[in-house]
């Protein structure tokens, strides 16, 4: 067997992993869940009790069965079944990281260079990168609500790589044997990696705002999974952090294109559509942290421009690199600059 041959094959083993991990993650956010309801129905116990019997007793019966949504943050009432599934879900996300990693390093190696100068070695490390800051964060902190649905993603980008964006590990084209592909597309890569995880934080962030307000469609008992997350304001906040620090690596990722740019075409900027679409990005990015630290645009307004953000930087990976023609473009699937 070849080494690009095991490579896929890491690949697929990696993207089994994280698939046992996302049932695991599915099932323990189920019981945290359970478990914030449970909390927040003890928490309002002593209230009914104090209220005393009749009206005021229903009132506060009343209260007690309003929906759980709608109370504040409750710490998860510890649980060896839910610690049990959190526990499996991360040791197989961190096996599928490590499974994925190998399938890297090993697609370098048949590769003869950095394994990250086309969209299938792009998606292969900004998936793993999505992977590591999910991992790292949870070191910090118990984020393990977030686990369904970024492994989801990841996994959809581990399949989509192979299936849709595999080409066959070569060498590249002159203008690429140059240092700044390690750093400009290595910069780019971590950047993706950190938005992707900024963009679900908002995406959930999105939903439990609707279904704290009222929302009608996420009022059914299928999306009760909705209030075992973090209010709206703790994922905002989340959000932001990640997006502050993908902000300024994406922002040395222009500079250092511009860079590498002038090195290889003799001028800095051309407006190519690559070029044109990442300042589109760095644009929109900018605005929001302009508008949110001083315009006050905070809650549902702060999210959108998350979302719409990390739609435009799929479409510079996707969109851009197949339907318009420019110098980032060398072959087939094109490569990543």
């Amino acid at each position: 067997m070849e080494i690009a041959e095991l490579s896929v094959l890491l690949v697929w083993a990696s993207a089994t992993a994280l698939t046992i991990a996302l049932a695991a993650f599915a099932i323990d956010l189920g019981r945290r869940t359970e478990a914030r309801v449970e909390a927040r129905a003890g928490a309002r116990t002593p209230a009914a009790v104090a209220a005393g019997a009749g009206g005021a007793g229903r009132v506060a019966g009343g209260s007690a069965s309003a929906s759980p949504a709608a109370g504040p943050d409750v710490p998860d009432v510890p649980s060896s079944a839910r610690r049990r599934a959190a526990g499996i879900a991360m040791s197989t996300t961190w096996l599928g990281t490590a499974l994925l990693l190998a399938a890297i390093v090993l697609r370098g190696v048949a590769a003869g260079r950095t394994p990250w100068a086309n969209m299938y070695e792009f998606t292969l490390v900004g998936s793993f990168v999505a992977l590591v800051v999910f991992l790292v964060l949870n070191l910090r902190r118990d984020l393990k609500f977030l686990g369904a649905f970024v492994i989801g993603l990841t996994v959809l980008f581990l399949v989509l790589g192979v299936n849709v964006f595999y080409v066959a590990a070569t060498g590249v084209q002159p203008a690429l044997q140059n240092y700044w592909l390690v750093i400009h597309v290595g910069v780019a890569i971590t950047a993706t990696g950190i938005f992707t995880v900024s963009f679900v934080t908002s995406v959930l962030q999105l939903l439990r705002d609707s279904r704290d307000t009222g929302g009608t469609s996420l009022q059914r008992p299928g999306f009760r999974w909705l209030d075992g997350l973090p209010t709206p304001k703790t994922l905002e906040g989340l959000s932001f952090r990640l997006n502050a620090v993908a902000f300024v690596l994406w922002t040395f990722t222009i500079i250092g294109g511009a860079i590498w740019a002038e090195d290889a075409w003799g001028r800095y900027w051309g407006w190519d559509p690559k070029e044109v679409w990442s300042f589109v990005i760095w644009v929109i990015y900018a605005a929001y942290l302009h508008a949110r630290t001083t315009r006050g645009w905070d809650g549902r307004r702060a999210a959108w421009f998350v979302v719409v953000g990390y739609a435009c930087v799929l479409f510079n990976f996707t969109g851009v690199n197949l339907i318009f023609n420019g110098l980032h473009s060398y072959a087939g699937i094109e490569t990543e600059l």
